[in-house]
């Protein structure tokens, strides 16, 4: 067990899939881009091809994550543990965005 100051950076990253049968486009960006930002740590998405920043819808839509795609979370800053565990939920649901 690691022992923390409170309000001490902590870094924290976990896997997340793509589930979205029509990937991360547009609408299911926006909204991860919008909970990303309601976090104070610095929030990335880092694939095989690179590293995007999770606060810019740009970044987001350039990491080009299909269906089945693989990415990592990473986060730095007093919340990084929690914004993870709430992103990587998050991924699991944005497949409801698609639903009439």
């Amino acid at each position: 067990m690691i022992f923390r100051q409170k309000g001490e950076p902590v870094f924290a990253r976990r896997e997340v899939r793509i589930i979205n049968k029509l990937g991360l486009h547009a609408r299911p960006a926006a909204q991860f881009v919008k909970r990303v930002t309601g976090f104070r740590s610095e929030i990335w998405l880092v694939t095989a091809d690179g590293r995007y920043s999770a606060s810019s819808l740009i970044d987001v839509l350039r990491a080009n994550l299909d269906c089945g795609a693989t990415a990592t979370l990473e986060a730095h800053g007093v919340d990084a543990e929690e914004a993870v565990e709430r992103l990587q939920k998050l991924f699991g649901e944005l497949h409801k965005f698609d639903e009439p």
